[in-house]
């Protein structure tokens, strides 16, 4: 009798024992397969980002290769610019040459000056470099550049009235501005004269 029940004790121990490893196998088991999860989740991840920053990458390139293409000529049209900017000094140079006034010769020069100067715009027009139209427009400060503001009571203050040098764009982008003189409203000589008294009590 005593011999049964120790033997029953020890196959209770047994079980006893066996149970606990089943269940650590099995955390270790569901362990493994969470790590499993973790890793392919970070894997997944992983490629996701890869395959954004690829294609983050291949629209910077396709934007660089199209500003290339679009914009490659910008500086070279900025240093040709000064072809006209120079033609134009020349004549006024000519022009305000009196030995030259009213002569054939000057005439004849200025006519070529002149099939020069719509030659090289002709030239522009056609890859895309346009003159900015300024004279008589509002001040726009994206396109122009005031260096000057002038008196003038028959056009609204802020119109140009004076375009000191021709601004260009190419396609959609600024090549230069235009550089020109502003109207503004005279001023009455009872205020500037005021004014000038209020500056030198400043000093």
């Amino acid at each position: 009798m005593e011999k049964d029940q120790n033997q029953t004790d020890e196959k209770n121990q047994n079980l006893e024992s066996e149970l606990p490893n089943n269940s650590e196998k099995e955390n270790q088991k569901q362990t493994e397969e969470k790590s499993l999860e973790e890793k392919i989740l970070e894997l997944e991840d992983k490629v996701a980002r890869t395959f954004a920053e690829m294609e983050n990458q291949r629209r910077r390139f396709e934007k660089e290769k199209e500003d290339a293409y679009e914009y490659g000529g910008f500086a070279f049209a900025k240093e040709a610019l000064n072809l006209i900017d120079n033609l134009e000094r020349s004549k006024q140079i000519l022009l305000n040459d009196e030995s030259l006034k009213n002569s054939k010769a000057l005439n004849k020069t200025l006519e070529h000056f002149d099939i020069i100067n719509k030659d090289l715009i002709s030239i522009f027009t056609k890859n895309n470099i346009k003159p900015i139209e300024s004279l008589n427009k509002k001040l726009d400060p994206n396109l122009h550049q005031a260096m000057m503001e002038i008196e003038d009571d028959l056009k609204e203050p802020g119109t140009i009235i004076q375009e000191i040098q021709k601004g260009f764009t190419i396609k959609d982008r600024l090549l230069r501005p235009s550089l020109v003189g502003v109207a503004k409203k005279t001023e009455n000589k009872a205020k500037k004269d005021e004014k000038n008294k209020e500056n030198l009590e400043k000093k």
